[in-house]
């Protein structure tokens, strides 16, 4: 009867990160620590709903999972992977701002892509790793589709591309002045302006912490929560013996 109960468990519970999966691109593993894997993919979806045919991550369902992984106690850690090509700025901002304010041990890496808006939500994480194949590329804010042709306008467009700068400067160790430089760039990308750089450019350049592939991000996430456990231990030991 025992044995039956247990089997029931494991089908619902494979069951549901099966639907996890599925619905919202993460899941919820564990092996003494209990990680929140979320994939960021395609494109971020943000105030206007994209053609069915785009690849997209919607911010409206990222932001509750982001809260509930800071809440919920039996989670030690997010490992955030990421192949987005970008998408809606102030709904990737959103996001990042989320990620680098959590207490949580973070970590990101990129695979494939981590293009325009990607660059702040792979820094958000308290370490960044990229793999050796993909890439990053920075580039100037821009906007498609009817827009006036005022002062004003670019004006928005300079001050959004500095809550970006300063957002990436700030939680990367990359210069906000080197950073201007390559989203500036006008000798590599023939149809735009920017500059596209892969794993090791991305490290050496302070944009990204290390060079790395999934094993090195699950290592680097198990030792930070390892690291804030013993933090705890060591802060409810010291609590009881003041009492």
């Amino acid at each position: 009867m025992k044995n039956e109960v247990k089997e029931e468990n494991l089908e619902e519970k494979d069951e549901e990160q099966y639907r996890q999966i599925v619905d919202a691109g993460s899941i919820i593993t564990g092996s003494g620590r209990t990680i929140h894997c979320l994939t960021i993919i395609g494109q971020i979806e943000g105030h206007n709903v994209l053609p069915s045919q785009n690849k997209t991550t919607k911010y409206e369902h990222v932001i509750p999972q982001l809260v509930a992984i800071e809440e919920e106690p039996k989670i030690d850690g997010l490992l955030m992977i990421l192949n987005t090509v970008g998408g809606d700025v102030e709904a990737g901002l959103a996001l990042a701002e989320l990620v680098a304010g959590m207490k949580k041990p973070t970590v990101s890496l990129v695979l494939g892509g981590g293009h325009s808006i990607g660059v702040p939500l792979a820094v958000a994480a308290k370490h960044s790793f990229i793999a050796p194949s993909a890439t990053m590329t920075i580039h100037p804010v821009r906007m498609s589709g009817l827009m006036l042709g005022v002062p004003q306008t670019m004006d928005y467009f300079q001050r959004m591309q500095e809550r970006i700068t300063r957002f990436v400067t700030s939680n990367s160790h990359i210069s906000s002045q080197r950073f201007y430089e390559l989203a500036m760039n006008t000798q590599e990308l023939v149809m735009d302006v920017g500059t596209v750089l892969d794993g090791a450019d991305a490290v050496e350049e302070g944009l990204i912490d290390s060079l790395g592939s999934l094993s090195d991000a699950l290592s680097c996430l198990y030792r930070m929560i390892d690291g804030e456990k013993k933090k705890e231990k060591k802060k409810r030991g010291g609590g009881k013996a003041a009492s």
